[in-house]
């Protein structure tokens, strides 16, 4: 039953303000959780390898199988909150996480733990897919960029504390305790869920599932995300690595083909239609690819050219992300009175300046030499990537917002894999022309690595400058239909549905 006073173009009463930030808390739950799991792992992995006696390939199928799930499984899942409700798939993607988080932490032996992995991820895709699209939905639309700010803020903060909470759960207690933390955190995120969040039933005609589509998509995400991974270590020419390319696109475009044939489609395609939803979404994609493509490196930087002892080296790469928990809700809150556009823009220009500024590190000198150079990066990370989310969940339709959430998590995940692998090949392709010979990140020099390290600050510079360029032609157009737009914005509003 839906109540005229919920409506999201009107200011919320105090009950319903209650509500919005219980609803972000039980969100941000999860999606700390997430992204704690996310990093917490890669703590572990050489524990893992002397526990279980498993070689690194074997071990790195921990993170893998789990990165792999959510690329593969977040838009179908999406696309199945739009139909049977959203608040049914988050909370059972809560109690399938905690599920796999139970059976990770007892597992015997690697192989059992990387099919957990793949259970918990299963859970992770239906929490990440659809943790956005809760909160547009709840949250008036003049709130919207606060609340997915604040949820931002909370994928910031599992960034800064996933490793060093392995990294205490290491020393005193045992790799298990990676997993079952998980636990009674998520407990409490499932109970405010059941409690706060309303039941954001479906409004319309029921639809049937695209199976066919649904596959096609999942294995063809899933082919070119091998190859991805796959080329970083065998090559990008390598055949089996060239043969999962060719499927890929083949299956990718059997999905496209199907969705424009049948009734109910797995991803509505006029979607992309919307030049704000589909510039919107390749600029956060750029932007994720060229973020993935630095951080990878950076702490390479930090301690075989500069030296810095490990627990240094996790306090300033923990700097970044630090900001972007303490930024991102203000920048939400910025771009609800000032416009997305302005924010995210400004918040660009902020990023190209600070990877240009990174083109200058040197191969000696102190780590703030390192942090004012890469804390521009960090503001414009901040400033944009709220705003940004805000504008994409804006521009989709309300029945469509689960699958416009999954494709917002998806696109951020595949960003982040084509970072670390393309741009990954290309520093070590670098790596090799500076030292004029083969050699390993090791065994090579400070100014070699440096050198090859500019180079890959060019290269990100060159791809935040696409965006940029892309999010001008996007104002252009939003300035242009920017009168239709709220019109639509009014008369689509959605409105919460009583508990």
């Amino acid at each position: 039953m839906q109540n005229a006073k919920d409506t999201m173009t009107a200011p919320s009463s105090h009950h319903d303000t209650a509500r919005e930030w219980w609803v972000l808390i039980a969100v941000g739950l999860c999606l700390f959780l997430g992204s704690v799991d996310g990093s917490i792992v890669n703590v572990a992995l050489p524990t893992l390898m002397q526990d279980f006696n498993a070689d690194f390939p074997a071990v790195q199928w921990v993170v893998l199988s789990y990165l792999l799930g959510l690329t593969v499984l977040m838009v179908s899942m999406g696309r199945l909150a739009d139909m049977i409700g959203k608040k049914r798939v988050f909370s059972t993607g809560i109690v399938l996480f905690l599920l796999g988080s139970a059976l990770c932490g007892l597992s015997p032996n690697i192989y059992v733990l990387v099919a957990c992995r793949f259970l918990q991820s299963i859970g992770a895709a239906m929490m990440l897919a659809l943790g956005t699209a809760i909160l547009t939905e709840v949250w008036p639309s003049y709130k919207r960029g606060q609340a997915i700010g604040f949820a931002a803020g909370f994928i910031s903060l599992g960034i800064v504390f996933g490793p060093a909470i392995g990294g205490i759960m290491l020393q005193y207690l045992s790799w298990h305790w990676i997993f079952f933390v998980n636990v009674p955190i998520g407990a409490v995120s499932f109970a405010l869920v059941m409690l706060f969040v309303p039941p954001l039933r479906p409004s319309g005609h029921r639809e049937s599932f695209d199976v066919a589509g649904a596959a096609s998509l999942g294995i063809g995400l899933l082919c070119l995300t091998l190859g991805i991974t796959l080329g970083q270590n065998d090559g990008f020419t390598a055949p089996h690595v060239l043969g999962l390319f060719i499927a890929a696109a083949a299956l990718l475009a059997l999905f496209i083909w199907l969705e424009m044939r049948v009734r109910f489609p797995m991803l509505d395609l006029s979607l992309f239609r919307e030049a704000q939803f589909s510039l919107n979404l390749f600029t956060g994609t750029i932007v994720f690819v060229a973020l993935a493509g630095v951080v990878l490196l950076l702490p390479f930087y930090l301690s075989l050219v500069l030296k810095l002892p490990e627990l240094q080296v996790g306090l300033y790469m923990a700097i970044v992300p630090l900001i972007m928990a303490v930024l991102q809700p203000m920048s939400g809150t910025f771009s609800d009175r000032l416009g997305t556009r302005l924010v995210s823009t400004v918040g660009l220009v902020f990023i190209l300046a600070g990877y240009l500024l990174m083109t200058t590190l040197p191969d000696s000198g102190s780590p703030m030499a390192y942090v004012w150079r890469f804390l521009p990066v960090a503001i414009g990370m901040s400033l944009f990537n709220s705003p940004n989310n805000s504008a994409i969940m804006g521009a989709a339709p309300k029945n469509r917002l689960g699958i416009a959430s999954a494709l917002l998590s998806t696109m951020r995940t595949l960003g982040q894999v084509i970072g670390v692998a393309v741009l990954g090949a290309f520093f070590y392709h670098s790596l090799t022309v500076h030292n004029g010979a083969p050699v390993s990140l090791e065994q090579a020099s400070p100014q070699v690595i440096t050198a090859a390290l500019h180079d890959q600050f060019l290269v990100v510079s060159v791809l935040i400058a696409i965006g940029l360029v892309t999010a001008l032609i996007t104002w252009r157009w939003e300035i242009r239909h920017g009168l239709n737009r709220k019109r639509r914005e009014r008369e689509s509003a959605p409105a919460i549905e009583s508990v």
